[in-house]
């Protein structure tokens, strides 16, 4: 057999893709796990969405469509981003591609040449390396401390980007995977400024950004002066705020030069997003059934319960998380402290797993070691039992096996 390219020989399985299956696989076996890992919501598509995609059907709007979009869903993109961000874009600053994850690689892939370095905060989104490396560029890790929740500042990206001799990207995550955090707009006005003194496209993914508690705002980074929107690509979708993850649909807006080489990258790789969920977002963008506000609503109701749980296990610490729908605890005083040989997050996990049934994300994914990821996309039932359930195993470390 002939050898693997060096791509694919750096790649391994997304580490949020297989706690699911293997919980899953679990659940097939008859055994009664709670799923912690997963990265979707836990509600059905709202109905209007789904009418619309039944709609298109009936009318046979199945075939091929614009690489880059149909020109209506770009059009209903263009007045969210004018609607919800203050944003103003032309049809030829918007790509539609199948879910944000290829919208991110589009960029990458345009925008890196070999050697090329990409600035990732820490705690981070665990396919961002991996695409990284996939472009022959370089990532380059810059940690965000707990005790600054979570949050990179402006002196700290300055003084990184000095050791770096091709500094070409800054991936920003607001709200962040796997934190929760938000930046505010002063914190995105600072970073902004470095980003710009050193002549860096910020690639701004905003995903979580309806998923927002306790009156914090999103703000884009690119709205905050002309010269930022013209140095910034957005990527966004409607995966995690209409629970539409299997529908695969995410869009950017950027500078022209950038999403039209994107757009002809995607016409030799996945063509176009399917015809049918492009009528739908359409919908899912223009129209509003108070479905998004009431799933918002419900998540900030578990995220209280989840945090005043998980901060109630003896040496469990973790911030509040400010949107999206995790919370990530620091456990590492029973990594330091179990009688059973646990050292690292994964291994910790993988007891959890087998032994409490509890499908957790290892902090190491998100280059967060001492941490586990929790996923409040669940009932406030399974919420309740699980965090019984977690204080039990990591009470168990502390006995001789």
């Amino acid at each position: 057999m002939k050898r693997l390219s060096h791509r694919a020989r750096c790649m391994q399985p997304s580490p949020t893709l297989k706690v699911s299956a293997l919980a899953k696989k679990m659940m097939k076996e008859g055994i009664e796990v709670i799923n912690f890992g997963v990265g979707e919501p836990d509600f059905n598509t709202p109905e209007y969405i789904k009418q619309s995609a039944k709609q298109a059907i009936d009318n046979n709007y199945t075939r091929y469509t614009p690489s880059a979009g149909i020109p209506e869903l770009k059009q209903a993109i263009i007045r969210k981003f004018q609607r919800d961000n203050g944003l103003n874009y032309e049809a030829e600053n918007i790509l539609v591609s199948p879910g944000a994850k290829a919208s991110l690689i589009n960029v990458l892939m345009t925008v890196c040449d070999p050697r090329d370095e990409v600035v990732i905060p820490t705690p981070s989104w665990v396919s961002y390396e991996s695409q990284v490396w996939l472009c022959d560029a370089h990532p380059e890790l810059l940690e965000a401390t707990m005790s600054n929740n979570f949050k990179i500042t402006a002196a700290q990206l300055s003084a990184k980007v000095k050791t770096l001799s091709n500094p070409k990207v800054l991936i920003l995550n607001s709200p962040n995977n796997p934190t929760g955090m938000v930046y505010s707009r002063e914190e995105l006005q600072s970073i902004g400024e470095v980003c710009l003194e050193n002549d860096m496209i910020i690639l701004s993914d905003e995903i979580y950004e309806k998923l927002i508690y306790d009156g914090n705002q999103h703000i884009s980074i690119a709205s905050l002066s002309r010269e930022l929107q013209d140095n910034t690509v957005v990527v966004n979708g409607v995966s995690k705020a209409y629970a539409m993850t299997g529908w695969r649909l995410g869009y950017m807006a950027g500078p022209e030069a950038i999403v039209k080489k994107a757009s002809e990258i995607q016409s030799h790789t996945t063509s176009c997003v399917n015809s049918i969920t492009q009528r739908a977002c359409v919908t899912a963008l223009d129209e509003d059934d108070g479905s998004v506000e009431k799933m918002r609503q419900e998540f900030s109701r578990r995220r209280d319960f989840m945090c005043s749980g998980l901060n109630g296990i003896a040496h469990v610490n973790c911030v509040k998380p400010q949107g999206a729908f995790y919370i990530m605890p620091d456990v590492s005083w029973y990594l330091e402290n179990n009688q059973r040989g646990i050292t690292s997050s994964e291994e910790l996990c993988q007891y959890l797993l087998t032994n409490y049934h509890l499908a957790l994300v290892a902090g190491s994914a998100f280059r967060a070691e001492g941490f586990v990821r929790f996923s409040y996309a669940n009932s406030l039932d399974n919420i309740r039992k699980g965090i019984e359930w977690f204080d039990q195993g990591l009470q168990s470390l502390l006995k001789k096996s």
